[in-house]
């Protein structure tokens, strides 16, 4: 494309980034005049790619206000072939001072929606590297009945000393909610210390015992964005399906109409998990990272 202009933004310019239609409109996104308002986006972070004056890809990088870390990749759309795209964020990167994470916002099934593909692709032409996919399930109304397991009894957190002893325990948490943004806004491992991060008392913790002894944690967090899982974590993992519910039920009871939870695609028997409760999935993740 001999007439192909690259550059960012400036200010005023919202407009323009808004003008090329959303190839995948299946995914709900933070409007981009709405995060220009907030102060995530802005006109310095945000490049086009214009073909005769029109925009055949476009990139927003975010930094929300009070963020630690460097703005990442949130938005990346392409109408044309990869290497334009990866042209677009070489230009970007290198005012940027270098690659940064991009978080890929897909359909569910993104593998049978043509237009997820190109921006992929691109991201790995400019040297970014596929590292793990998540999905985000949402759960409305009443868990699906499920016999009683009359194995496990639950209780809310004693205090924040009892939820960092069993967070000490539990090695990799079955279920993290928000993981992607609590480390690259506050440089926090929601793994392994989620209190940094999840602002609500003690009491929304979930408890999780088998013969009084406690097995199992979740953060069934209603005072964050909107209501989520926001950490689940067992010791015994048979406890899923009964400490999921457990969780949801205190969510709808606290006023929750729907619930949000995020876990890794290969963790099968989580997903499996969520089905089950009467979750689907409504978006993938996947994080590409700079290589080396």
């Amino acid at each position: 494309m001999t007439d192909l202009v690259i550059r960012p933004l400036v200010a005023g310019e919202e407009n323009l980034f808004t003008s090329m239609p959303d190839p995948l409109p299946e995914v709900a996104k933070c409007g981009y005049a709405d995060g220009i308002a907030g102060g995530g986006y802005r006109p310095e972070h945000t490049w086009v790619a214009l073909h005769g004056g029109r925009v055949v890809s476009r990139a927003a990088w975010v930094l929300p206000p009070g963020a630690v870390g460097r703005p990442w990749l949130e938005w990346f759309d392409l109408n044309a072939e990869p290497e334009i795209g990866a042209e677009l964020l070489r230009a970007a990167h290198a005012a940027l001072g270098g690659p940064t994470l991009y978080h890929a916002a897909l359909p569910p099934d993104w593998r049978h929606h043509p237009a997820a593909a190109p921006p992929m692709a691109a991201a790995r032409l400019a040297g970014l590297v596929e590292q793990g996919e998540r999905l985000r399930f949402t759960g409305t109304g009443t868990p699906k009945p499920r016999p009683a397991d009359r194995r496990y009894d639950f209780r809310p957190a004693a205090d924040r000393t009892e939820i960092t002893a069993l967070v000490n325990r539990i090695a990799a948490p079955q279920i993290l909610t928000g993981t992607e943004t609590a480390r690259a806004v506050a440089g926090i491992d929601l793994a392994t210390d989620p209190l940094a991060w999840l602002p609500g008392p003690p009491q929304t913790w979930r408890v999780a015992l088998r013969d009084d002894e406690p097995i199992g944690l979740a953060a069934a967090a209603g005072d964050v964005c909107y209501p989520m899982i926001a950490y689940l974590g067992l010791i015994d993992p048979d406890a899923l399906d009964a400490l999921l519910a457990d969780a949801v039920t205190v969510l709808l009871a606290g006023g929750a109409h729907e619930v949000v939870a995020d876990a890794d695609t290969y963790r099968t028997g989580v997903v499996a998990g969520l089905r089950r409760a009467g979750f689907r999935p409504v978006r993938a993740r996947i994080t590409f990272t700079p290589a080396g």
